[in-house]
């Protein structure tokens, strides 16, 4: 007996950014595969597909805004649901990766939080993972099996390429707010035909979310600056590059960010005085709540989906960023 099959690709989604999911199955021109999903009285979570996924290429859409661990919990069990009904091959798509920041032990009895999620997305089931600008690259270590590490900075970079002003491209600067991200930066600046500028900033390890600025490193009296990072949390850190830098003569700071997590009080804090624009993806879903006038959100979706259809198509991801990726 010899069976002829095809190779079928599932697009699925938990409950965490069900408009992301969407739209990337738009994208890809298929539908999206239905899920029951519960949450009991007792905070126990329920999934179960309701068409059948034996064989399937899946690819389960699942960020991680708030609840966190929610989201991480449902992901899990969505991942064995899925090995259970016999999909072929499982690909975790997180946008934006869980506990990215805990990447190393900074002090002793420190966990590594990154590692312990590819340990629980594996042992759960998952074949791939893809993810959009990890904190730290070496994050794809952590996995046994293949990493799709996607950038967004094709995605933010048309937006400024389109929107900056002729004006605003003569004066521009490129700044990283801190060491930790020149690389990015660096990137950035070639891209742009910018210059770049360091905000060198010192972070007290015993007091979360909260940063001192010290110096910066290049000029940026009466330039637009650029201050570019992978993400916002609470905001500390780009409301205080960018008083730095207005206190320093800067014309114009512009802020370009991957995802907006934007924890408490970070809507508040961005509205500062000191920032003129913020742009990020909708890696995570924003309520109305936290937009402002001066927030522009761009749609990750079609990335995403390019990527989705490489890895299905056996395709190459690395060519969506010109090698680098």
């Amino acid at each position: 007996m010899i069976a002829k099959t095809k190779k079928r690709l599932v697009v699925a989604g938990g409950r965490s950014h069900p408009e992301l999911t969407a739209a990337v199955a738009e994208a890809l021109g298929t539908e999206i595969a239905p899920v029951e999903h519960r949450t009991f009285a007792s905070g126990e979570i329920y999934a179960r597909f309701e068409v059948s996924i034996r064989g399937v290429d899946l690819f389960l859409i699942q960020t991680f805004g708030e609840p966190v661990n929610e989201w991480l919990m449902e992901t899990l069990i969505m991942i064995d649901a899925a090995k259970r009904a016999s999909a072929k091959r499982i690909t975790v798509v997180a946008p934006y990766y869980p506990y990215s920041r805990q990447d190393k032990k900074g002090r002793g009895r420190e966990p590594i939080s990154a590692r312990l999620v590819a340990d629980l997305l594996k042992t759960a089931g998952a074949d791939r993972v893809m993810s959009v600008d990890l904190h730290a690259a070496q994050i794809q270590g952590f996995f046994d099996g293949p990493v799709d590490h996607l950038f967004a900075k094709p995605v933010l970079l048309d937006h400024f390429e389109r929107t900056l002003s002729p004006e605003d491209r003569e004066i521009l600067t490129v700044v990283s707010p801190d060491m930790g991200r020149v690389r990015v930066a660096d990137t950035w600046s070639d891209s742009l035909g910018a210059p770049l500028a360091i905000i060198h900033k010192r972070r007290d390890p015993k007091v979360a979310n909260q940063v001192s600025v010290h110096e910066i490193v290049g000029a940026v009296e009466g330039r637009t600056c650029l201050l570019v990072d992978d993400m916002i949390d609470t905001g500390g850190t780009i409301v205080k590059a960018a008083q730095a830098l207005k206190a320093n003569g800067a014309h114009r700071v512009i802020v370009a960010a991957t995802h907006a997590i934007f924890s408490d009080p970070a809507s508040e804090r961005l509205q500062d005085a000191s920032i003129d624009e913020v742009v990020v993806t909708d890696t995570i879903p924003l309520s109305a709540s936290r937009r402002w006038d001066n927030l522009t959100i761009l749609p990750i979706a079609p990335l995403l989906a390019r990527a989705i259809h490489e890895v299905f198509e056996d395709g190459s991801v690395t060519s969506m960023f010109g090698g680098d990726a």
